[in-house]
């Protein structure tokens, strides 16, 4: 019987998510890893076989701006595991253009937000029926730019073109529903023994505007200088998803380095906005989301 616990991970194969991955595996997790590109994934698999001879890893394919992908993963999962002790939801993307997906949605906001909340209702009963569990989503302070004031459902499908200063307040503004969607679920969860946290990562120079002229070299650079260091992202979210300390947790946003408790950015702040944004995604995503009573 393998008594391994079982962690599903989302952007494993880079940056933060990669140490992060390298970390629960030395910790004897069984890892169950969802992401597009199969080469990515063989190479995470051999550098975990080098620090933790024997990890088993099982690997989901999915791109995390398809909705229907991204169901079609989970349901693959919760059927895949008798039991699931730890969500991670650590895949992010910062567009610096709009891009818009096949089902109609803008690709930052599909991958960043509407991912994470598909991915986690499609596993939110087995991770109940697993209690002790954890789900954690990497948000960002990020969140601060997302702008004066919270209106879900333009939020949820806005694909009006961006230019490259103007995709800040973008990135912030899925980050910012990350915060709030950890927040709601935390309250809906309440009592079910399921640890429900997000955390700001820190700036982390692996990956920098991968889209931006000369991204390769900054990060190099900012590398060098220790400036970005992705340890600080990865060390949070092995926290949240391990830390006795964290068990209990029912919406708690933490920051990297510290885990101090940070606060959900005034305009998203509050029960009846999160409420609002989780009833207009639930509505949103309604053809590709099973029924559920909650």
């Amino acid at each position: 019987m393998d008594v391994r616990p079982v962690v599903i991970m989302t952007g494993a194969t880079n940056g933060m998510g990669r140490l992060a991955a390298l970390d629960l595996a030395r910790r004897g997790a069984r890892l169950g890893v969802v992401a597009r590109s199969r080469p990515k994934v063989d190479a995470l698999r051999q550098e975990i076989e080098q620090v933790a001879p024997g990890t088993p890893i099982d690997v989901f394919q999915a791109d995390l701006s398809l909705l229907a992908e991204v169901r079609r993963a989970g349901e693959e999962i919760a059927a895949h595991y008798p039991r699931i002790d730890v969500l991670i939801n650590n895949a992010g993307l910062h567009a610096f253009s709009q891009r818009v997906t096949s089902e109609g949605y803008a690709e930052m906001t599909a991958v960043n937000y509407l991912a994470p909340w598909v991915l986690t209702d499609a596993l939110r009963d087995r991770l109940t029926a697993s209690a002790p569990a954890r789900i954690v989503t990497v948000a960002s302070r990020a969140s601060l730019r997302a702008g004066a004031t919270v209106d879900p459902l333009n939020d949820l499908t806005d694909t009006a073109e961006f230019t490259r200063l103007g995709s800040s307040p973008r990135y912030g503004r899925s980050k910012l529903m990350d915060i709030m969607f950890t927040q709601e679920l935390g309250r809906r969860l309440a009592g079910a023994g399921v640890a429900v946290t997000c955390c700001c990562p820190g700036f982390n120079a692996t990956g920098l505007g991968r889209e931006l002229p000369l991204a390769g070299a900054l990060e190099r650079v900012l590398t060098a200088l220790s400036i970005g260091n992705p340890r600080h992202g990865a060390d949070i979210i092995v926290k949240l998803a391990t830390d006795p300390e964290f068990a209990d947790s029912a919406g708690g946003y933490f920051a990297a380095k510290t885990a101090k408790p940070l606060q959900c950015p005034e305009i998203g702040r509050g029960e009846a906005i999160q409420r609002a944004l989780w009833e207009a995604t639930a509505e949103l995503v309604h053809d590709i989301r099973r029924p559920h009573n909650a």
